[in-house]
């Protein structure tokens, strides 16, 4: 029995030993996090189609890009002034040369003397803003903390595993968005913070923690449920997006995709119709923050009140070596009730208040005193000098007249 025991103890203790390496496995795994691309500083337009033909292949792409850039340039003041892409200005290559900070290929194809792409149009914010008619504050949402949860296969991740839904989110350049979102990496806490469970319970001490850790004021929640034909064919998903905590729903839409290599791109897509649905919604005065959401406010600071203490009479001992007396100057300070004069050197006096400020009073009225080795001593006495008259200004000097000049009188005809 005691042999059997001791077996199950071991193996107790080698369950519980894998047990705690696979919870360490999980949370040390580099098979998760995507870091979000930071567009604050670029204004993107993507979905150029180009179809140039040239006398070779390096020159076809250097035509298309040339023509994505002029392209892209309309394409991207139609969308902020709401207008046709005709009525854009029309900019010198040599002007979008610098303002173009990169091109993106989004689908590409090369053959001898012909390029065929799909191109994303990058510009920089700070020269581009000015001619684009985008400089400015731009109005945006309150910071919402977006959570992306992918379906597929029965389970619900969010960003537990790296997927195809939060690459695109982690891709999307939101600078154009007037949605503020706050986008997690999947990176540290994160996936035991951001669940897909989570995204389920209403209950507020958990979210209020979330929103405020995160520097959010509401979340919205961005799901897609994937269905694919047989691995690796066609893909059906459903996008549905969310506000609040009680998953306040906001529109769904469905997209395709023939195959798994089509996959990021539908992913792509539909985070751009999502934030449009969001965009919608924040227009029409839909995404306000929740209150119940704010971390609650600090409780107001109880002012105590200040009792000044009421100064208390003590008895000074004074030494006096000044050949004038100073009773009588005593005697005339506030605070002094009483002063006992023992022999000709020796005061004792009773003050509301300490040696210091009967020393300053003193001091005050022209009276020299000490406290060499801790005795009050006063020492002599010299009258405050009074102060000297401002000297007086002298009168202005008045001026001299200016000589007369004589007049010459004709007189002739008198």
């Amino acid at each position: 029995m005691r042999r059997r025991s001791g077996f199950f103890l071991a193996l107790l203790l080698l369950l519980s030993l894998g047990a705690g390496g696979t919870v360490l496995a999980q949370l040390e795994s580099g098979d998760r996090g995507i870091p979000p691309i930071d567009s604050a500083s670029t204004l993107e337009v993507g979905g150029i189609k180009v179809d140039v033909a040239a006398k070779d292949a390096e020159s076809a792409r250097l035509a298309g890009w040339r023509l994505a850039q002029r392209l892209g340039f309309r394409k991207l003041w139609a969308q902020l002034h709401k207008a046709p892409e005709s009525a854009a200005p029309s900019i010198p290559d040599s002007t979008l040369d610098d303002i173009v900070s990169s091109i993106a290929v989004e689908d590409e194809k090369i053959a001898p003397g012909r390029y065929i792409a799909s191109l994303k149009i990058l510009f920089d914010r700070s020269r581009a803003a000015g001619m684009l008619g985008a400089a400015g504050p731009v109005r945006r949402s309150a910071p919402l903390l977006l959570i992306p949860v992918m379906v597929s296969g029965g389970t619900a991740t969010t960003v537990e595993t790296r997927n195809p839904w939060q690459r695109a989110w982690a891709e999307y350049r939101t600078s154009n968005s007037a949605i503020d979102y706050v986008r997690i990496s999947g990176q540290g806490i994160d996936p035991l913070l951001v669940t897909a469970a989570q995204t389920r319970r209403p209950g507020r001490a958990m979210w209020r923690n979330l929103v405020d850790f995160y520097g959010a004021a509401d979340v919205l929640v961005a799901s897609a449920q994937v269905r694919r034909l047989y691995p690796g064919g066609p893909a059906v998903a459903t996008f549905t997006g969310f506000f609040g905590a009680d998953r306040k729903p906001l529109g769904s839409f469905t997209l395709r995709a023939k195959d798994s290599a089509e996959l990021p791109k539908m992913m792509a897509e539909g985070v751009a119709r999502m934030d449009a649905l969001y965009t919608q919604w924040l227009a029409a005065g839909g995404l306000r923050p929740d209150p119940s959401l704010l971390p609650p406010p600090p409780p107001p600071v109880e002012e105590e009140e200040v009792v000044e203490e009421a100064p208390t009479e003590s008895t000074i001992q004074i030494a006096v070596t000044s050949p004038y007396s100073p009773v009588g100057w005593l005697r005339s300070i506030p605070g002094v009730s009483s002063v006992q004069e023992i022999g000709s050197q020796v005061l004792v006096v009773r003050f509301k208040g300490s040696a210091g400020q009967l020393a300053g009073a003193l001091n005050a009225r022209g009276w020299q005193t000490s406290n060499a080795n801790g005795v009050f001593t006063i020492t002599g006495y010299a009258p405050p000098a009074a102060p000297k008259p401002q000297a007086a200004t002298p009168p202005p000097a008045t001026p001299a007249p200016e000589p007369l000049t004589p007049v010459a009188t004709n007189t002739q005809g008198r």
